[in-house]
């Protein structure tokens, strides 16, 4: 897997557990580094992998701000302390790096913070063979153009009818609001192919694969264990699957 991948669909489907899943298989492939971004101010990927949040996305906005403020950096220096900043937040295991963006302090909408991810996921893509973007749920990111230019949209829904209808309005905002190569869907906790079936005829979204109900999932979800132990089992075994046309 190559390239920058923001998961996003609709809440409770499944998307930060596909993120989670695809960070667990990062760890297989030893030769490239992976990063794991929690764009949700909810945090949910963070739990899943049991990561510590080292500096959040909006720790270091709060900490530019300061320093623009102040006059104590030029605008040359800025940018490269942004950078070392910015490596200085990851938390690591072993060939993964992780970065939360956290929750902003001041009431009102995310607008700032989301500028300085856009930005930050720009910076540190080039640090990474593969980035992941755990988005948060719904249109809102996409609408926003949070995420800039990405190579894979990968949209997840579960059987339900509202679930896919937010993917498709995620697709068809996307389509005016941001860059990316490609999209596709993904159907989690499937339970037989005739589901899969009936699912595949209600959209039209391309297909790019679908993970099964997975008691061991559901088992390490419910204990808060980290993904990143879990071991061999269907849904990781399809995720495996997935990522050879994952390759960008």
């Amino acid at each position: 897997m190559k390239g920058i991948i923001s998961i996003c669909g609709k809440g409770g489907v499944g998307k930060t557990t596909l993120a989670a899943l695809l960070s667990r298989l990062v760890l297989e492939e030893k030769n490239s580094r992976g990063l794991a971004i929690d764009a949700d101010p909810a945090g949910g990927l963070s739990l899943a992998l049991s990561l510590p949040i080292k500096k959040t996305v909006n720790d270091l906005r709060k900490s530019v701000i300061a320093s623009i403020k102040t006059h104590s950096t030029d605008s040359l220096n800025l940018a490269a302390s942004i950078d070392y900043q910015l490596l200085e937040a990851l938390s690591e295991y072993r060939n993964l790096a992780f970065l939360a963006v956290g929750r902003p302090e001041e009431e009102g909408c995310y607008c700032q913070v989301n500028t300085f991810l856009r930005e930050a996921i720009e910076i540190m893509a080039g640090h990474f063979d593969l980035v992941l973007i755990d988005a948060e749920a719904g249109v809102e990111q996409v609408n926003r153009r949070v995420m800039g230019q990405i190579d894979l949209l990968l949209l997840v829904s579960d059987l339900s009818a509202k679930g896919l209808r937010v993917a498709e309005t995620i697709k068809q905002v996307a389509d005016e609001a941001m860059q990316y190569r490609s999209a596709g869907l993904l159907i989690n906790r499937v339970r037989s192919k005739k589901e899969l079936a009936e699912v595949q005829q209600s959209t039209h979204l391309p297909l790019l694969g679908w993970l099964p109900e997975d008691p061991r999932v559901r088992q390490f979800d419910m204990a808060g264990r980290s993904f990143l132990e879990l071991p061999d089992c269907p849904s990781l075994q399809a995720v495996r699957e997935l990522s050879r046309s994952l390759i960008v």
